[in-house]
């Protein structure tokens, strides 16, 4: 028979460990619910060496939350090369990824902040949404954005973090459609500004030019075309 020896944790792997653990319980539960006892239970470890690594639960909760924060602004990342409809593409799904693979994280991040009323913690959500912000105008090439611009990329974004909170309860579409979708809706966006405003038009058309027939914005353009009344050659009703 063989026993078992616990390896002694040095002291940033194991607050690594606790940040971990706290992130999952306070994912699934209102942090007032969860106690430090059950944290240290899950953790391994007693209630005392949990204050050892962080003073209490609100200041572990809120690197919990850091984690989780920084690990998804970094996927709005995306090198600046070729079709804008693409590079969006692979964003969503990075994004998707992220949401899929630790689902009660982003629900916490972004659930969370206003359960503890923390303006630690809304600031953490406010810079996930910043960055994405940033990145996006980044991928547009704008340095100052006019105010229907400003509207349209923070619109996409708060958008994009609805749906994937929507879709993670049961998972009702198909992920890669949803991403999909979320590029479309941002084309659709800008379109519906562009009908306003000459220089959302200009960055439209812009946008516009580089894009293959078969990428993400040219499918929408074809489920679009689709979709159109058939118009008569000579009278009659314009819907069948």
């Amino acid at each position: 028979m063989t026993t078992g020896v616990r390896r002694r944790m040095g002291v940033e792997e194991r607050k690594q460990q606790l940040i971990g653990v706290a992130l999952e319980l306070f994912s699934h539960r209102s942090p007032d619910e969860v106690s430090i006892d059950e944290i240290a239970a899950a953790a391994g470890i007693s209630r005392p060496l949990v204050y050892h690594y962080f003073p209490g639960k609100q200041s572990l909760y809120e690197a919990a939350l850091r984690r989780a924060a920084d690990e998804l602004a970094a996927r709005f990342l995306e090198p600046p090369q070729g079709p804008l409809g693409a590079r969006l593409l692979r964003v969503m799904g990075r994004f998707f990824d992220f949401v899929d693979d630790h689902g009660p994280g982003f629900a916490a991040l972004m659930r969370g902040g206003p359960a503890v009323g923390s303006s630690t913690t809304n600031a953490m959500i406010d810079e996930v949404r910043q960055a994405a912000y940033e990145q996006i105008l980044a991928h547009l090439e704008v340095g100052e954005p006019s105010a229907r611009l400003e509207l349209v990329v923070r619109s996409w974004v708060s958008l994009a973090e609805s749906t994937a909170l929507i879709w993670l309860d049961g998972r009702r579409v198909p992920r890669a459609e949803l991403e999909l979708q979320l590029v479309h809706d941002f084309a659709a966006l800008a379109a519906v500004s562009a009908a306003y405003d000459t220089e959302m038009a200009g960055i439209l058309i812009r946008i516009l030019a580089d894009e293959p027939a078969d990428g993400p914005f040219g499918e929408l353009v074809g489920r679009l075309v689709a979709l159109a009344p058939r118009v008569p050659a000579q009278g009659g009703q314009a819907f069948r």
